[in-house]
């Protein structure tokens, strides 16, 4: 079991780096954006990307998942067979609707918020929505042949290239919006061109209609369930601006960016996790290995919000802490989905979050006009932690694991106390590093001696990493 986590452990390292430098791509070129673009310019490169975003989850309507599902629990001979199907699929149904898209130019401008004489935007994004859609599968192929680093090493040169061209066009040669795009598009035709041989290696068997329908009844279910988890992560936005003010949309925004450390950690988490008990499911101690793993990741997930939070970053404003224990819930139904994945019950996602989504906008709007923008962080939390607890409930239907409830109790009680102290009992702690690493290190020490982390976990970092 030691070796499986820390593979576990190693992957989520390798792709937090991709991860952690993708996240701040906004920071860094956030300031070039707004020194040189007016601000309805800007607008437009925002809202341009908010429909990025969201047809991106459109453009792959769940073949993605039920790939990594389905080839995740094959052998590396079924897995092409898998491939093709996902593969050619999206990429006859996204050339299909970039056909429509054209057909509808003049609509779809408009419906886009993009002026007439900025036209090509709209090219440049639906070229970069179909060559992102079918350089998914050969980066989940990587993931499931554990090529953690050529991942993150791709993603990171596409990042480079991205900021590069940026600079170059906008700084340099006094290019309009469009080279925002243009960046974009160009970066991920250089890693498609990168990704030729994972999927060529890939498509040599034949179309199969069968494999298409499993993959399909399986996937189908992912694409509201993704629209309803990125409704989850954007709705608070409008409903506080306009039930408490643009000016507290800007103080809870600002505060909210915080919760991107918890974040990062869950995202890193998730791309190792998926391919890991996916590959993981038929061994016969494959459930106390995913009980073991819940436990990590709950006392690795609570130390991350002792550790991070700064006053100079919050100003005293309590919703921090809120944000952390909302994302860290998050990572909660990413380890309880598990069961429902590896039992083909795909139907549940869209339902949950569909219900998470739901909540959350009822929430909002009971506690925000009573509690300003505390409410809203209440919400978000309140709709992670009933996700958490429905994929709870319903996956242990399907496939019961029996966690560590002892351990995680003192985990529970060990930040619990942790966090009292820190913003409770001792006034300024926030503000001294050294009190903050002191307590930090107790934290630790604390997981140590009450066996929540045992010598085995010593033996696990210590050990030479495993070469691939």
């Amino acid at each position: 079991m030691s070796s499986k986590l820390k593979r576990l452990a190693k992957d989520t390292v390798l792709y937090g780096i991709s991860t952690i430098v993708g996240r701040f791509i906004n920071f860094i070129l956030v300031p070039v954006y707004t020194n040189v673009f007016a601000p309805a310019e800007y607008g437009i490169v925002a809202n341009v990307y908010a429909i990025i975003a969201l047809f991106n989850i459109v453009f792959l309507f769940g073949m993605d998942t039920a790939y990594l599902k389905y080839a995740g629990m094959s052998s590396e001979e079924e897995r092409p067979k898998l491939f093709v199907q996902a593969f050619y699929t999206i990429l006859f149904t996204d050339l299909l609707a970039a056909c429509i898209i054209i057909v509808f130019f003049d609509k779809v401008t408009l419906l886009m918020g993009v002026p007439a004489s900025r036209g090509i935007i709209v090219y440049y994004t639906v070229a970069i929505l179909i060559i992102d859609a079918v350089t998914s599968l050969p980066f989940i192929a990587l993931r499931l042949q554990k090529k953690a680093l050529r991942f993150s090493m791709i993603k990171l040169a596409n990042i480079g290239i991205t900021i590069v061209l940026n600079i170059v066009l906008i700084v340099v040669l006094h290019q309009g919006i469009e080279s925002v795009f243009l960046s974009n598009l160009i970066a991920s035709a250089i890693t498609l061109v990168v990704l030729i041989p994972t999927i060529s290696e890939n498509v040599k068997e034949k179309f199969n209609k069968e494999l298409f329908i499993r993959l399909f009844k399986f996937g189908i279910p992912y694409l509201p369930a993704g629209i309803a988890s990125m409704f989850m992560q954007v709705i608070d936005r409008p409903i506080v601006e306009k039930l408490a003010g643009m000016k507290m949309l800007g103080i809870y925004q600002a505060n909210y960016r915080l919760g991107i450390f918890m974040m990062l950690f869950v995202s890193m988490f998730q791309y190792a996790w998926q391919p890991f008990f996916l590959e993981n499911a038929k061994d016969e101690k494959a459930k106390p290995l995913f009980a073991s793993v819940f436990t990590y990741f709950t006392a690795t997930g609570s130390f991350q919000g002792i550790s991070l939070i700064g006053k100079e970053y919050w100003s005293g404003l309590p919703i921090v802490p809120v944000v952390l224990l909302a994302y860290l819930f998050n990572g909660f139904y990413a380890n309880f989905a598990a069961g429902l994945f590896i039992k083909e019950k795909s139907v549940a996602f869209p339902v949950i979050l569909g219900i998470g989504a739901i909540s959350n906008v009822a929430v909002n709007l009971i506690l925000i006009p009573v509690m300003g923008i505390m409410g809203a962080a209440l919400a978000t939390l309140f709709s992670y932690a009933l996700m958490a607890l429905l994929f709870y409930i319903i996956s242990n239907r399907h496939y019961p694991i029996r966690y560590e409830y002892m351990k995680l109790g003192i985990i529970v009680i060990l930040t619990a106390g942790a966090e009292l102290l820190y913003y409770i009992f001792i006034p300024g702690l926030q503000q001294k590093i050294l009190y903050k690493t002191l307590l930090l290190v107790v934290y630790i020490a604390a997981l140590f001696v009450s066996g929540v982390f045992s010598k085995q976990s010593v033996h696990l970092l210590k050990r030479k990493p495993v070469q691939r």
